[in-house]
């Protein structure tokens, strides 16, 4: 998963000698790809192709929507737009289809795992709700969050997660 750099933003600053990375992208898409799982898993069954390509489908959809969205955002701004900054911008957004792929390998691999379709849509959950609490917890550390916020981050993250297996099970009764 890459990182995303953003020197004009203005965050608070990572401490002295690390470089400011944000993960918001992964994160987000984690929780998208979560989602997208939970949503489709209530359904019924379907093949686990499917299952991966919308996956990747819906992060490519929404890191494009994103893209758009700075590029048209500066535009408004009265900033002219350079073919390096539309690169860049790209390059920004895109650990939001990144996240989509673990949960897509999930799918991908849990034949050999012995898993019906049912068992691919809760592995690529458990995969997608695992990236997101990882990536929200090494932000914490990255930005040199104390031990008690970087649990925090981690903490709010699974909730989120949470939420959404209790949706997926819910809709599926």
């Amino acid at each position: 998963m890459t990182h995303r750099s953003r020197p004009q933003d203005s965050q608070p600053q990572p401490p002295t000698g690390a470089a400011h990375t944000d993960y918001s992208g992964a994160v987000y898409g984690s929780l998208l790809a979560a989602s997208v799982v939970a949503g489709a898993g209530t359904l019924g069954s379907f093949p686990r192709l499917e299952l991966a390509l919308l996956l990747l489908c819906t992060g490519v959809v929404f890191w494009a929507a994103h893209v758009f969205s700075r590029l048209f955002g500066a535009r408004m701004g009265n900033q002219s737009l350079s073919r390096e900054e539309v690169r860049r911008v790209c390059a920004d957004e895109r650990p939001i289809v990144e996240a989509a792929v673990p949960p897509a390998g999930a799918v991908a691999i849990s034949p050999l795992l012995g898993l019906g379709v049912p068992g691919a849509a809760w592995l690529a959950l458990a995969v997608a709700l695992a990236g997101q609490v990882g990536w929200a917890s090494v932000a914490a550390v990255r930005a040199g969050a104390s031990g008690r916020l970087t649990l925090v981050a981690g903490a709010v993250n699974l909730l989120l997660g949470l939420v959404i297996v209790v949706v997926k099970v819910l809709l599926q009764h």
